[in-house]
């Protein structure tokens, strides 16, 4: 029973986070909007841990953190993120007989979300 349920655990930490249907019109840029655009705030969204990120695959990790992003930032009203950072976290790991290895755990993105009126 408990390695079902763990096994359970570890299928649903491999996908991605699931984007907010109504997020899917959330646009994220680097390039930092004009006056046309209203500040509504800042957002971390992440995906993966030291625990499941080793199961989920980088483009998950990736896709579950920009989703995450996008799900917050439509939580506050806004339409925009303007991306700030964006950073991939490793776990190493050391087997004397093989040497050293390391994998992507997890994703990590933040920004500045606003509304701007010319996007809807």
């Amino acid at each position: 029973m408990i390695t079902l349920a763990l096994s359970l655990i570890l299928l649903s930490a491999c996908s991605a986070i699931e984007l907010n249907p109504d997020a899917q019109t959330v646009r994220v840029t680097k390039i930092e909007p004009g006056k046309e655009c209203r500040y509504l705030g800042d957002v971390t969204g992440s995906q993966g841990d030291f625990f499941t990120g080793e199961f989920t695959s980088n483009e998950d990790l990736e896709t579950g953190a920009r989703h995450d992003l996008k799900n917050k930032a439509y939580a506050l009203g806004g339409n925009l993120v303007y991306l700030l950072t964006d950073r991939a976290g490793q776990s190493s790991s050391f087997d004397p007989e093989y040497g050293g290895s390391s994998a992507q755990t997890n994703v990590t993105l933040s920004g500045n979300v606003y509304y701007c009126s010319e996007l809807t």
